[in-house]
């Protein structure tokens, strides 16, 4: 075992040495299905913008992930395939011009919608997209009336209770549903025949639960007639609205013209902008295309633009987890990583400030040009990529120091660490008529973010383990453990996930791992193990919200799972065993399983396959394996 082992190690690490970037990170791919490469051809189209090489690489990606059956899916078991997905990528072929509605698969694709119910059975943030593009109408009332946006930071609602990642989607659509914009051109595709019942771009197909949204509009008008009757006239309130929401989005923008380098928020930016008489050749909206443009990537030989970009978060456990591996600190690898990594520390202030207005920047984001939108996550991930150079590079001390000092700063009231903001958890607006409410609304205490942070202060700082920050966030894992033993992670998929993150983060923290509840954690993983000795969990568990089984083993969910059971065994068992020879066995393996997502940014509609991730998490297990069982 001890030569198998280490030879894996070595090729992984290799793998890994030679994808580096010039510039020390690492661009490995973060793929999303084919939602973004439709939207682009949308937003193009509806830009008059000709980029016909473009669109006809972004065509024949989407079409080379269709099913037999004409749907698009966004996961390999999610069944017959996923309404959403496939109007989407239907609507996108249609209106590149390249494809003949008449084609056989787009005919199949044609009846799955229509069997599965039509345009009405959208999800809400596609019927948006189709709302924009003049194939579905505004509803009469939204949920939210744009003037919430002035509700001070004082009030019980305020804009600054829903997560960072939500309010960059929300408020461009507030603003664009106050205007009932809507922008369509010669080219634009007619989908009316994709509707099952006429009548159905009615407001009551539009929201699932209308008598919620009645009940949210009616209680936020109220609060907002506050603002008229003590600050603004009627038409002032709505002048003042508008321009705070062209502000907020205007003072997020990156060095790359992007909206927080979001796709989903700079798309619905653009057609935001031009609500308000932005031309389209306006240099803002310009930047902002080019911007996607630039976050295009190459996966086996076809084009997609990605959501994002994850270079910061890839560099950060890349590097990390090479010098876990044995690569020295002083090595060129790892100094080009680390001197990409401190140039993308934050300095700037962003909306994590409302929060914590007493901590200062100094935390990390998750993309390549993300300049003022950190998170917890990458923030320890990018603090361990540096640790050991601190040694012998004291000029790191300060970025170190910022770095600690923010990420403590994050802790939430309950105990728990969120990702982007403190306290952006209150559970009132899961009532909010909007699908994934609980996704893209709220920040809260998660147990993956929880757990790696605690895994960090308990491994890389001098922090007692008494130290308050340490004792809260172990009572919030405690507090959260499912009666399985499991905990939910919600970046990840899912349970594996975050039982993971849980178990690492309270061994390093010094919890006994014969106590009960680590020993539940383990036998819970070595009973969802399977006859191969891997793991493998669906993305149905995070709507199902137990854990789901994949019915086959990957090589992330073998490592997570893995590392736990390291974590807590004083000695390799054989579930152990098994899983190590599973991930030197399969390491070369291409199948579905290579591409099975194991993230997620929303559930039912988001999901993240990482392209680097088969390299890191087996390596980080082969190298804590070695670290701990192996000698010599």
């Amino acid at each position: 075992m001890n030569y198998v082992v280490r030879s894996e190690m070595e090729r992984l690490i290799n793998r890994l040495k030679q994808d580096q970037s010039e510039d020390g990170s690492w661009d490995y791919a973060f793929e999303t299905g084919v939602a973004t490469d439709a939207y682009m051809i949308i937003l193009l189209r509806s830009l008059e913008i000709h980029e016909e090489k473009l669109i006809q690489d972004l065509v024949e990606r989407i079409l080379s992930k269709q099913e037999k059956n004409g749907a698009w899916k966004l996961f390999h078991d999610e069944g017959e395939g996923n309404v959403s997905a496939t109007i989407e990528a239907y609507y996108g072929l249609l209106y590149s011009g390249n494809v003949n509605i008449q084609d056989p698969n787009m005919k199949q694709a044609e009846q799955f919608i229509l069997k599965q119910g039509g345009l009405s059975e959208a999800s809400m943030f596609t019927k948006i997209m189709l709302v924009l593009t003049g194939q579905y109408a505004w509803p009469k009332l939204f949920p939210v009336p744009l003037e919430a946006i002035l509700l001070p930071v004082q009030f019980p609602l305020n804009m600054y209770d829903i997560s960072v990642f939500g309010r960059a989607n929300i408020v461009p659509i507030l603003l664009l549903a106050h205007k009932k914009y809507q922008l369509t051109t010669p080219q634009t595709p007619d989908l009316s025949h994709l509707y099952v019942h006429r009548g159905s771009t009615s407001d009551d197909h539009f929201f699932r639960e209308q008598n919620r949204v009645f009940e949210w509009r009616h209680y936020l008008t109220s609060l907002t007639s506050y603002l008229q009757s003590s600050f603004y006239t009627l038409s002032h309130l709505e002048e003042t609205a508008i321009e705070e929401a062209k502000q907020y989005m205007l003072r997020r923008i990156e060095p790359d013209g992007t909206f927080l380098n979001y796709f989903s928020a700079t798309f619905l930016m653009i057609f935001a902008f031009l609500s308000l008489g932005f031309s389209k050749k306006d240099e803002r909206i310009q930047r902002a295309v080019n911007g996607l443009k630039s976050m295009a990537i190459f996966i086996d030989d076809r084009i997609h633009m990605q959501y994002t970009t994850a270079d910061v978060w890839n560099t950060s456990l890349i590097s990390y987890t090479l010098q876990e591996a044995g690569v020295s600190e002083h090595s060129e690898v790892v100094q080009k990583a680390n001197r990409y990594l401190l140039l993308r520390q934050h300095v700037k202030y962003g909306d994590w400030g409302v929060h914590s207005p007493y901590a200062r920047p100094g935390g990390w984001g998750f993309s390549n040009l993300n300049t003022m939108h950190p998170d917890v996550d990458d923030t320890t991930a990018s603090l361990r990529a540096l640790h050991k150079s601190l040694s012998f590079q004291p000029r790191l001390y300060p970025a170190w120091e910022r770095g600690v000092q923010w990420g403590m700063a994050m802790q939430n009231n309950d105990g728990g660490w969120p990702s982007f903001e403190r306290n952006v958890d209150k559970t009132i607006f899961n009532l909010l008529p909007v699908q994934g409410a609980k996704f893209i609304l709220l920040d809260a205490s998660t147990a993956d973010l929880t757990g790696r942070t605690l895994e960090f202060l308990g491994n890389y700082t001098n922090l007692n383990r008494q130290h308050a920050a340490i004792t809260r966030g172990v009572a919030w894992l405690r507090k959260e453990q499912k009666q399985n033993g499991s905990w939910y992670g919600r970046w990840g998929i899912c349970y594996i996930y975050g039982t993971w993150s849980a178990v690492t983060g309270l061994v390093a923290c010094g919890a006994n791992t014969e106590a009960p509840m680590l020993r539940k954690a383990a036998r819970w993983l070595k009973g969802i193990q399977n006859e191969d000795g891997g793991w493998g969990e669906s993305c149905k568990s995070d709507t199902e919200n137990r854990y789901v089984p994949l019915q086959a083993s990957t090589l992330t969910h073998t490592a997570w799972a893995v590392d736990a059971l390291i974590a807590t065994s004083p000695s390799p068992t054989p579930a152990i065993e098994k899983g190590i020879q599973f991930l030197i066995d399969q390491g070369n393996n291409r199948d579905w399983t290579s591409d099975y997502p194991k993230g997620q940014g929303m559930g039912g509609a988001f999901y993240i396959h990482y392209h680097s991730y088969r390299y890191i998490w087996p390596l980080l297990a082969l190298s804590h394996y070695k670290q701990k069982f192996l000698h010599g």
